[in-house]
């Protein structure tokens, strides 16, 4: 029994520490892939959830609660929230259009679905992430591209929420 106890309490410990550190840092991440057949990204953003009421409330003068929204309240927040913080554009071109597909809830974040349209020849994309830059000052945006049967992985956070991507 005192053996059991031996190693449960430095258990306990690395438990409670992880549970306290497990916000303590502002992350998303961008899953991106390129679709040719469709003529189209296929996109999915993970975000906290308590990050993204955060963002969701600047300028409101009652904090939203995604729980207590209906989907329909919901997506046209979300829909704003995209339009703000990401930005695809072809290479000279103009902002590619953002469409909503979906929402997935998980314990802590949610996933957010999305598509841009883009041509089958398309060899690149200048993304412009800067999902929570403004409100997190230690914000970091991982994005993950896959295109043509490559992988990439980048970086966004202040400073750098401009980049090429290119397959």
């Amino acid at each position: 029994m005192r053996t059991a106890r031996f190693f449960l309490l430095p258990l306990l410990l690395l438990t409670l520490s992880v549970a306290a550190w497990a916000h303590t840092y502002h992350a998303s991440i961008l899953e991106l892939r390129f679709n040719p057949e469709k003529q189209r990204l296929e996109m999915a953003l993970k975000i906290f959830i308590d990050d993204l009421e955060k963002d969701l409330s600047k300028g409101k003068t009652t904090p939203v609660r995604t729980d207590q929204l209906s989907r329909a309240q919901l997506n046209p927040l979300l829909q704003d929230l995209l339009r703000r913080s990401v930005q695809l554009s072809r290479t000279a071109g103009k902002p590619l259009p953002l469409m909503l597909v979906g929402l997935q809830k998980e314990t802590d974040a949610y996933w957010v679905y999305f598509t841009a349209p883009l041509p089958a020849t398309a060899t690149g994309i200048t993304l412009r992430h800067q999902l929570l830059l403004d409100i997190f000052p230690d914000q970091m945006n991982i994005v993950n591209l896959e295109a043509r049967g490559r992988k990439q992985s980048l970086l966004f956070r202040e400073g750098e929420e401009q980049q090429q991507l290119k397959w």
